[in-house]
C-alpha cells in the first residue's frame, strides 16, 4: 500500500510528556479502514501520542502525516483544518451539560462551518440514527446513561465524515455490557472504511474484539500478538 493510501504514517518521532521523553523513534502506519489498539501502562505515552496526532502537542522532529497533513510543518492556523478530518472520542464524553443531545451536535456543526439549517437538521438526524439515539435528541446529558452519552460523543466525532477516529479510553467509564455495545458500534464504523486508533487498557474487551495491537513500553511502540503474549493473560498492561 502506498503512503497516499495510508491514513496515518509516522516515522522516527519522539513523544514527550512535558520535558520527559516517553516514546522515541516511533514508527507506525495505519491503512485506511484499519482498527488498531494502542495499549500500555499509565504514563507510557498513549495519550501523548494521540495528542500529537490531533495537533494538541507539537511535533518537533521526525515525520508524521495524518489525513494528508504533514505534522512537522503544521502551523497553528491549520490545526482546525486537520481536526475537521478527524473524529476524537474521549473517556469522559465531554458533552455540554446545558444543552440537549441534539444541540450538542448542532453546536459543533456551527463551530466547524455548517450554516445551512436544513443540512444541519438532516445531518443531526442522520447521526442520531446511526448511533442508535434517534429518540433521545431532546434529552440532556444527565438524563441519559454513560453508554448513551458515549454514543453521542461518537456521533459528534462523525459530524464532518472524518477519515480517522482517535479514541482515548472510550470505554473506560463504562460497564462490560455497555462496553460491548460501544465496541460493536466502533467496529461497524471502521467497517465503512474509517481508520480507528483506540487507546485502551481493557484486555478482556480486546479478547472479545481482537484486532491489530500496538504496545507502548520502555519508550518504544511495538506491534504485538496478544495470542502469543502470555503476560497479558494476567492483565499486566
Amino acid at each position: 500500500m502506498t503512503s497516499a493510501e495510508n491514513s496515518i504514517s509516522i516515522s522516527n518521532i519522539n513523544v514527550f510528556q512535558r520535558e520527559l521523553l516517553v516514546l522515541k523513534n516511533v514508527e507506525l502506519t495505519l491503512q485506511r479502514g484499519e482498527f488498531v489498539y494502542l495499549i500500555g501502562k499509565t504514563g507510557s505515552g498513549k495519550s501523548s501520542l494521540l495528542k500529537i496526532l490531533y495537533g494538541e502537542l507539537r511535533l518537533k522532529e521526525g515525520n508524521a502525516t495524518v489525513a494528508g497533513f504533514n505534522l512537522i510543518k503544521l502551523r497553528k492556523r491549520k490545526i482546525l483544518a486537520l481536526r475537521r478530518k478527524l473524529g476524537i472520542v474521549f473517556q469522559d464524553f465531554q458533552l455540554l451539560t446545558d444543552r440537549t443531545v441534539e444541540e450538542n451536535l448542532k453546536f459543533v456543526m456551527r463551530a466547524t462551518g455548517w450554516k445551512d439549517k436544513k443540512k444541519v437538521k438532516a445531518r443531526t438526524s442522520e447521526l442520531l440514527e446511526k448511533v442508535g439515539m434517534a429518540e433521545k435528541g431532546f434529552k440532556f446529558p444527565h438524563q441519559i446513561s454513560g453508554g448513551e452519552q458515549q454514543r453521542i460523543a461518537i456521533a459528534r466525532a462523525l459530524i464532518n465524515d472524518p477519515e480517522i477516529i482517535l479514541a482515548d479510553e472510550p470505554t473506560g467509564n463504562l460497564d462490560p455490557e455497555t462496553t460491548e455495545e460501544i465496541m460493536r458500534l466502533l467496529f461497524e464504523i471502521s467497517g465503512t472504511g474509517k481508520t480507528i486508533l483506540m487507546a485502551t487498557h481493557d484486555y478482556d474487551m480486546m479478547q472479545r474484539f481482537p484486532s491489530r495491537t500496538m504496545r507502548c513500553e520502555d519508550e518504544a511502540v511495538t506491534e504485538i500478538n496478544l495470542a502469543e503474549a502470555p503476560e497479558f493473560k494476567m492483565n499486566r498492561f
